[in-house]
């Protein structure tokens, strides 16, 4: 099983987009039960607050299933080991997760690593771009699952008896 962490600043917008997207794209590959998905947030400002409404929002609009009554949760140090992969948005959340959290074993990545277009996920918080964070997150889950099952990490469905 391959246990993947999304995290934003606040746990409130594209962590959680990703956790949800990536928990949809992993149930329509066949693949769901290879992976543990869950996301978090490096700043504890929006605990406990729900997912934002426009994000709520592109979630419905995309017929993607999501918990209506998750709230923010804080990423602790602790958890490290719990987890294969802590996938960043930005390089505000990799320098935030960095400062409370070593990574030795080289696990914090940036989604859009993953593509073609390396890069920052926009916060739609200040940009207001949901839009385009849908798509950045979108191409960056599908891109994760698909070198995922190139690496043999998780197997294919089709490779699955």
């Amino acid at each position: 099983m391959v246990r993947i962490m999304f995290i934003c600043h606040g746990n409130i917008c594209r962590s959680p987009l990703a956790e949800f997207v990536m928990k949809d794209l992993a149930a329509r590959a066949g693949v769901s039960s290879s992976l543990r998905i869950a996301s978090s947030a490096v700043s504890a400002e929006e605990l406990g607050n729900p997912i934002y409404p426009p994000v709520r929002r592109l979630l419905k609009e995309h017929g993607i299933p999501f918990d209506p009554n998750r709230t923010a949760r804080l990423f602790r140090s602790s958890e490290y080991d719990d987890w294969d992969l802590l996938i960043v948005m930005d390089h505000s959340n990799f320098r935030n997760l960095s400062r409370s959290c070593r990574d030795p074993e080289g696990k914090i990545r940036f989604l859009m690593d993953f593509t073609n277009r390396p890069g920052d996920v926009a916060d739609p918080w200040y940009s207001g771009q949901f839009e385009q964070t849908w798509n950045d997150v979108s191409e960056g889950c599908a891109a994760l699952l698909d070198r995922l099952m190139k690496e043999g990490r998780i197997p294919s469905a089709a490779g699955r008896r």
